[in-house]
């Protein structure tokens, strides 16, 4: 299995590549999203460690059980053959309804077949008042019209 666009990247698939990450996120479908990263991928996100496919998609349905109407906004910050560094923005409630907005910053690494096998992420999150939310298109994919992470000045 792969999945295009493949390393080494230029501009414009890092670009590409990102969107697709984010289209996938934002569906919130951990099985699918699951299937962007290698049989043995590695992942740090936050201060939790996972290895496989498997482990991702369990911390993924897991997430997406507590942080609920999720909407995530990722940008390419750089790339080389086969890395990719984003940053992104996103929001979400918890089940009390208290809105948070996380900011973060990811650095990919992909195989040869497009799969992300290494996968680093940091990531700040603070309490927002539901006025105070920034992302607001339904839920799913972002608009092709709708602003983006610099767009907000995040």
């Amino acid at each position: 299995m792969s999945r295009p666009p493949l390393p080494p990247f230029d501009e414009t698939s890092a670009i590409e590549k990102v969107r697709l990450a984010e289209d996938g996120w934002n569906s919130r479908e951990p099985a699918r999203v699951a299937l962007a990263y290698s049989a043995d991928t590695r992942w740090r996100n936050r201060a939790e460690f996972l290895t496989g496919r498997d482990q991702v998609e369990v911390f993924l349905r897991r997430k997406w059980d507590r942080e609920l109407e999720y909407r995530l906004i990722k940008e390419l910050w750089a790339f080389t053959a086969n890395r990719i560094a984003v940053r992104y923005a996103y929001e979400y409630h918890d089940d009390s309804g208290q809105w948070f907005r996380a900011y973060g910053n990811e650095n990919w690494e992909f195989a040869e077949d497009g799969l992300m096998q290494v996968r680093h992420c940091s990531i700040n999150e603070h309490p927002i008042r539901e006025q105070d939310r920034k992302f607001h298109w339904p839920l799913g994919r972002r608009p092709d019209d709708s602003p983006g992470l610099s767009d907000f000045g995040f």
